[in-house]
């Protein structure tokens, strides 16, 4: 149990104690005690449980995703399904796959940031991050308060 009179910080020994966890009874992909689990074993506020559940993220111990839990990363391992790429260029990656093949049509409007959470399962900001790197490299256009639309082909990336 941790001891909340020592010099570590709490969420730092909680991170310990859920990291031998890992290391002795979970295997890749297996779920982690939850924020909840750890406020209501370890007896601590949420920002605690929160910190500790980053300090393993930061590690590359695990891996979270919204509405479904914390999961034990594989060796190597930095975020869902073995992605060493950042999410946010995933998404981009994805659908900048959808744009050359026709999927995405110059000039029609992509997805919109609300249908791209879901269909990713990734935060809106993570979201807007890959969006905002497909109109920097010239893939997508912004509208004010209409949305992201392809861009014609005469703007997309000539190195692509």
């Amino acid at each position: 149990m941790p001891n909340r009179e020592g010099e570590t910080y709490l969420y730092l020994q909680i991170s310990e104690v859920i990291k031998a966890r890992i290391v002795a009874d979970l295997a890749p992909g297996d779920l982690v005690i939850s924020e909840a689990g750890i406020q209501q074993e370890f007896k601590v506020a949420r920002t605690t449980a929160r910190r500790a559940i980053r300090v393993l993220r930061n590690q590359g111990l695990v891996h979270t995703r919204q509405g479904e839990g914390t999961f034990v990363n594989a060796p190597g391992q930095t975020g869902p399904s073995g992605r060493q790429t950042p999410f946010y260029r995933y998404i981009a990656d994805e659908l900048r796959k959808r744009i050359r093949s026709g999927d995405l049509v110059p000039s029609k409007p992509l997805p919109s940031e609300v249908d791209l959470v879901r269909e990713f399962r990734a935060a809106r900001e993570t979201v807007r991050r890959a969006l905002t790197l497909l109109r920097e490299e010239g893939w997508v256009d912004r509208i004010p308060h209409r949305g992201s639309f392809v861009a014609p082909v005469e703007q997309w990336p000539v190195s692509e």
